[in-house]
């Protein structure tokens, strides 16, 4: 009689997992998109956004914060209700820190008031985006520690609140310490739970090669990160992937779909930790989409190991490993 009680309260409490928590069983792999504030705001947008990302199995939202409001605090609270992650997304430095902003602790504290209000909403994790020096820095191997100092500030504060720290860098520190913005994913392992690498394929030069091979360019950045750390990761990798190509605004929606898929397999050809996907207006259909159908997709190209990109830097950041073929560089736009 017991073991039967014991089974019956079994399947209750999995029943209960399965209907109220539909994430509880999905697996440590992240699925996101990025929110701006002013949509976040937008009550009818905001129950579209998560109506259309729960179908597509999208759990994660990366929200900005960049001042506090009824209606954020409102509309969060609906983020949560369905049991969508809440990713706090926070701007360090606008356009990238000058060297006295760097060194100035009173604006991190600034900054950190919009950390600590998010936490308070609810935030399960903190991004912190545009955390470098500007791109007219000399080059130096001070700027990551200067930059990597700040980090160790915040995750400091986090720590004892149990917060994740994630933190966003260009494509270009993919390939190694870029000494200009001060970006060295090695360095900040030590105080991130995450980076984020925003490996767009329209940030890389020379555009029209990478952009016919989204695939390619998405991997081989992927591929170094892990090869920094002898391919065992000692952090979560969330690369962000782009749904356009603003070098390429005419390409047709067949095209801009099969751009997704590419970077989408890219990431799990990787073995990444998950991905968010990047629309600065926050326009997911094509996304949604994408992720419905794929299993449906008949014209997936095979899955072989993609082939190794060459970079070469001829950009002011920084320096990118060359190799033996062709020489590309990578851009700085966020």
């Amino acid at each position: 009689m017991l073991k039967y009680k014991l089974q019956v309260l079994f399947f209750l409490v999995l029943g209960w997992l399965l209907l109220f928590i539909p994430n509880a069983f999905a697996g440590d792999t992240i699925k996101g998109i990025y929110i701006t504030q002013s949509s976040l705001e937008n009550t009818k947008y905001i129950n579209y956004l998560i109506k259309n990302a729960k179908a597509a199995g999208i759990d994660t939202f990366v929200i900005d914060l960049e001042k506090p409001s009824t209606r954020y605090k409102n509309n969060i609270a609906l983020v949560k209700d369905n049991h969508i992650r809440y990713v706090a997304r926070v701007i360090i430095f606008p356009d990238g820190g000058s060297p006295y902003a760097i060194k100035d602790s009173e604006f991190w504290q600034r900054k950190y008031t919009l950390v600590k209000q998010a936490i308070d909403w609810g935030a399960d994790e903190i991004q912190l985006d545009y955390i470098r020096y500007n791109t007219k820095q000399k080059p130096s191997a001070e700027n990551a520690k200067n930059i990597n100092t700040i980090i160790q500030w915040y995750k400091n504060k986090l720590s004892g609140q149990n917060i994740p720290l994630q933190v966003d860098v260009f494509g270009i520190a993919s390939f190694g310490d870029s000494k200009h913005i001060g970006q060295n994913i090695q360095l900040f392992s030590q105080n991130v739970d995450a980076i984020c690498p925003m490996v767009y394929p329209s940030h890389y030069e020379p555009f029209a090669y990478h952009y016919k091979i989204p695939f390619e360019t998405v991997y081989d950045s992927l591929s170094r990160i892990k090869k920094q750390f002898n391919n065992e990761m000692p952090i979560k990798m969330y690369p962000y992937i782009e749904l356009s190509n603003y070098h390429y605004p005419r390409m047709s929606h067949q095209q801009k779909l099969v751009y997704i898929k590419e970077q989408l397999r890219a990431v799990e050809k990787a073995q990444a930790d998950g991905w968010f996907a990047w629309s600065p207006h926050n326009k997911y259909e094509n996304l949604f989409y994408v992720l419905q159908h794929r299993d449906d997709d008949q014209s997936k190209p095979a899955d072989q190991p993609a082939k190794q990109i060459d970079q070469t830097a001829n950009n002011q950041n920084a320096s990118v490993p060359s190799s033996t073929s062709a020489s590309t560089s990578v851009t700085t736009t966020e």
